[in-house]
């Protein structure tokens, strides 16, 4: 995630500066030899992979800050944050694909960095991969794993993460419930909030929220990874060489590149991305089959989907967007807390108008709402305004529902059990996207950046 909020700060903005400004920023970079002496390579497809990688390295950090922001537990020297993200062939999009950090992973044959000592081929979690061998056996990892060439790799910690947010003026995330992490400090309520460089730092590091634990928080991880590509875009930082400067030098003092990516490579993407917004960037997660899979001597693993992942990393490789294709100029989806899927729905018909009933009931299936597709006709036959009636006990269930129904009466009944009712009044006229704030875990679902940043 640091890298990730770094690169896209230097990509973006490459192209509108020049060559002298980017050369002299490019010295910064510390280099590492991601691709030494490797062999049996996956063959390279159409567009540009890179392997974005965040460390908990912390050492540049104050120790005020350190204690504000829950940051004094002692490194473990791997990979915090790794993302995959392929830039196409025309470089009008960037699919970001999150890998578990505790992905289970067979570890190719290498010699360890540290001991020297030579291993087989071995399982571990795909963030161990970095303590055993470094970048080098990273990009091995991975590219045994997906099936994806890498093309360059990227590394940062989370002192630079820190001072790019704080350089940009902050970035603006929303969320639809209150969150709250005793392990980082994060405290946020529902609502829309400005968060500084190290809040930023809380918002993404946050794993104990609710059960979702690291899937959860790649989801974070992506959503402000899409609020800082609209930050960045939108107040003329990267059309300003000073702010430009100023940006990227508060964050190359601590990232690591490979020795491929200079000035030229940085100036070739700046140019062909001056255009970039949110709706230009996808965000997904790799499928999972099972979040909790236990392996003797390594503990719980993430293991993922074959099936799923195989299509994925394929359309990966040709180039493909991984987000449907959203038909016209459709509404955003209104983020809610819970998803459409989990909500039963039974519709009613409230007015004399025949058929109204049935195409609520497929408006809501549309949505993704439960609804039982037998829709009733109400007791009351000329109601105004549309009815939702629920169980105090389901209630953040009704929520979800009635940012569907904007408008509609709620009305709570004690006893009514799960099933949210539905009466449709003289008033309906259609219904309004919604989706969960974090996708549904093992699927392949993909989202455009414009659809979770804040309105």
């Amino acid at each position: 995630m640091r890298v990730a909020t770094g690169v896209s700060v230097l990509v973006l903005g490459a192209g509108g500066i020049g060559h002298a400004v980017v050369s002299s920023l490019e010295t910064r970079i510390d280099r590492v030899d991601a691709f030494k002496d490797m062999k049996n390579r996956p063959r390279g497809g159409h567009g540009l992979n890179l392997l974005l990688v965040g460390t908990d390295g912390r050492e540049r950090i104050t120790t005020a800050e350190k204690e504000k922001y829950r940051l004094g537990g002692v490194p473990c020297h791997c990979t915090d944050t790794i993302m995959l993200v392929h830039l196409s062939a025309d470089r009008g999009r960037a699919s970001v694909v999150s890998l578990p950090r505790d992905s289970y992973a067979e570890m190719p044959p290498h010699t360890d960095a540290t001991s020297g000592k030579r291993h087989e081929s071995h399982p571990v979690k795909l963030n161990a991969a970095y303590a055993e061998g470094g970048p080098n056996l990273t990009v091995r990892t991975v590219e045994h794993m997906t099936g994806v060439k890498i093309d360059h790799y990227l590394e940062a910690d989370f002192t630079s993460f820190m001072k790019t947010v704080d350089t940009v003026g902050g970035v603006k995330i929303c969320t639809a419930r209150p969150m709250k992490d005793a392990y980082t400090g994060l405290d946020l309520a529902a609502g829309t909030h400005e968060l500084d460089g190290g809040e930023a730092l809380q918002y993404v590091r946050s794993r104990h929220i609710d059960g979702a634990a690291d899937l959860g928080r790649m989801h974070r991880q992506q959503k402000f990874m899409a609020a800082l590509i609209k930050q960045t875009t939108s107040s003329g930082v990267l059309m300003n060489p000073v702010k430009f400067q100023q940006v990227v030098s508060s964050m190359l003092g601590s990232v690591r590149a490979d020795n491929g990516f200079g000035t030229k490579q940085m100036l070739a993407l700046g140019k062909a991305m001056r255009g970039f917004t949110p709706a230009s960037s996808e965000f997904t997660s790799v499928p999972v089959e099972d979040p909790s899979f236990a392996v003797r001597g390594i503990g719980s693993t993430v293991k993922w989907d074959a099936e799923k992942s195989r299509k994925l990393f394929r359309a990966l490789r040709e180039d493909k967007p991984l987000a449907p294709a959203r038909p016209g100029r459709q509404p955003k989806p209104t983020l809610v807390e819970v998803a459409p899927q989990e909500v039963r729905v039974q519709v009613y018909n409230g007015t004399p108008k025949d058929g109204l009933g049935t195409d609520l009931d497929a408006a809501l299936r549309g949505t993704g709402f439960d609804t039982t597709r037998a829709p009733l006709n109400g007791e009351l036959r000329d109601l105004k305004r549309t009815l939702l009636t629920y169980d105090p006990r389901w209630d953040r269930s009704a929520q979800s529902l009635a940012a569907a129904l904007p408008g509609s009466e709620l009305k709570a009944v004690p006893g009514q059990g799960a099933t949210m009712r539905v009466t449709a009044g003289a008033d309906y006229r259609s219904v309004r996207p919604v989706r969960a704030e974090a996708p549904q875990q093992g699927g392949l679902e993909a989202v455009t950046g414009d659809e979770v940043v804040c309105p």
